[in-house]
């Protein structure tokens, strides 16, 4: 039978609704069923610093690691960790049967090496494996990652200090994630939101990414984007400023993708 062409538009808005209130409904499922608990267990670990804790409150870690399905007993990469915030919580997330790698280059693992060595001191965290790689060599194996993930560092594959920071092919780059994760592998991005339009440009100012070709570029290396939560944006960001601006800095507007490795 065909549809009278405003009936069959009715329709299929009618069903586009239902999509979306479905989805909104598992993905509200999702974040209070019991497993959920594993991630306010961990930011609850007593072991935790006060600085990491008061960082909680504007990152909102338990529902961004809750959000990308992380678990126990996965192997997961911090990429461009710096001082290891994300990783620990992972480490208590993922648990003795699991498995996280923190991964800075040397430029990072520079400007983050005092955050380390009071995250470290004494042996702390042994569960965590601490790499410090060359760009076009992370060492991370073939399908051996059950996650992966970028927290405000995925611009600097296209930032470039002649003098601190070298210049990365960011293709070559995420086709090593790609190999690294098991087919239907989490990559987890966290970002600075730049001007609409503006590409990989803000990187080098602002240390901010236009979000489309985030999504554009991560999924030309063999990923497809399955989510995006919407906890971390802010309207009151017009993507301008400096992120280290008194302004706007620890609440610019972030978006945050999920993507599965195909």
């Amino acid at each position: 039978m065909r549809l009278p062409p405003n009936t069959a538009r009715r329709f299929g808005l009618l069903l586009a609704g239902l999509a979306a209130a479905a989805a909104t409904s598992l993905a509200g499922a999702a974040a209070s069923s019991p497993a959920a608990s594993i991630y306010a267990t961990a930011l609850a670990n007593p072991e935790r610093s006060d600085k990491d804790r008061t960082r909680d409150a504007r990152d909102r870690p338990a529902d961004v690691l809750a959000f990308a399905g992380f678990r126990p007993g996965m192997r997961i990469a911090d990429l461009f960790g710096g001082g290891g915030y994300y990783s620990e919580i992972l480490a208590y997330v993922v648990g003795p049967k699991g498995k996280v790698l923190l991964v800075n280059n040397a430029p990072y693992a520079a400007f983050a090496a005092e955050d380390q060595a009071v995250r470290f001191k004494d042996g702390r965290l042994p569960q965590i494996e601490r790499q410090v790689v060359a760009n076009e060599d992370l060492k991370l194996g073939r399908q051996k990652l059950d996650g992966a993930l970028f927290v405000m560092s995925y611009h600097d594959l296209y930032f470039y200090d002649k003098d601190n920071f070298p210049k990365i092919d960011a293709g070559q780059f995420l086709e090593q994630v790609r190999r690294a994760l098991k087919p239907g592998g989490r990559l987890l991005v966290v970002d600075h939101v730049a001007a609409a339009g503006s590409g990989s440009s803000a990187a080098g100012t602002l240390h901010r990414i236009d979000e489309d070709f985030a999504t554009k570029d991560i999924e030309s290396h063999g990923f497809r984007l399955v989510g995006k939560y919407d906890g971390l944006r802010n309207s009151g960001d017009d993507h301008s400023k400096l992120v280290f601006d008194p302004a706007v800095r620890g609440h610019t507007d972030r978006f945050v993708h999920v993507y599965r490795r195909l």
